[in-house]
């Protein structure tokens, strides 16, 4: 379950400072000096499967509960405290409705759990949520996560920059079942307005005028997602580059 007005706030935040180092809101990678132990010591095959699945299952909901891989404010910020540092005093209400909602869904839930029993939820509920959750963060990491996507420190960041800086995925037949939010996400940061039946449309219409800059990658899925498992680790500017504000990702 998701909180919809928090999270309409902090995705709106995350589309107006894509792939700022000091400012986008969430899937912002670790500098070199940053890299943990426990990082060094899943880089490894058995390492990443853990860390995928950790990353796929519990991803999201550790992001709405604890800001994980989101935006350092100096102190705690989650999606469902109407003080977080995530919203301004405008959004502070909105944020404790969308606790609101939340709390008479798990309220309808729990009843639900009375009438049919814990198994029969878990089965009918319990696992699509589960799973949704776990395309959601496949597909926006797939998305956020290439060799090819620099990210800006504050010398170098600007919207339209940021806005490029992301790839969309070839995901098959599931193109159609995600609403082809899955190759039509460059478009989405772009114009996030066009709705997703017009969205290839409009893609097609852009692809001519951006050239190099639009990004797609059409690696089967899994294998690309174990390849940027493996090779996105860590972020520093090239050694070799006068722009020492633009960093590119790292393996270990």
């Amino acid at each position: 379950m998701t909180p919809y007005f928090s999270w309409k706030y902090s995705h709106r935040n995350h589309h107006a400072n894509t792939n700022s180092l000091d400012n986008d809101e969430v899937y912002i990678p670790k500098r070199k000096s940053k890299v943990t132990l426990y990082s060094k010591i899943l880089n490894n095959p058995p390492g990443r499967v853990f860390t995928l699945v950790f990353r796929l299952t519990l991803g999201f909901p550790l992001y709405l509960f604890t800001n994980i891989s989101g935006k350092k404010y100096g102190r705690f910020a989650n999606h469902f405290d109407p003080m977080s540092p995530i919203f301004t005093d405008r959004e502070r209400v909105q944020v404790l409705l969308s606790d609101f909602g939340l709390l008479a869904v798990l309220y309808a839930v729990k009843l639900l759990v009375d009438a049919k029993g814990l198994a029969w939820v878990t089965c009918m509920y319990g696992i699509p949520v589960l799973g949704v959750s776990v395309f959601f963060v496949l597909i926006t990491y797939l998305h956020h996560t290439h060799l090819s996507l620099p990210h800006y420190d504050s010398t170098e960041w600007n919207w339209i920059k940021g806005a490029l800086s992301t790839i969309d995925r070839d995901f098959g037949f599931l193109n159609r079942v995600f609403h082809d939010v899955t190759h039509t996400h460059v478009l989405h940061h772009l114009i996030s307005y066009i709705p997703h039946y017009n969205a290839k449309e409009a893609r097609d219409a852009i692809k001519p005028i951006l050239g190099e800059y639009y990004k797609i990658d059409r690696t089967p899925i899994f294998k690309a997602m174990w390849r940027e498992a493996k090779e996105c680790i860590y972020i520093e500017p090239d050694e070799d580059s006068e722009h020492k504000g633009v960093y590119w990702y790292h393996k270990l």
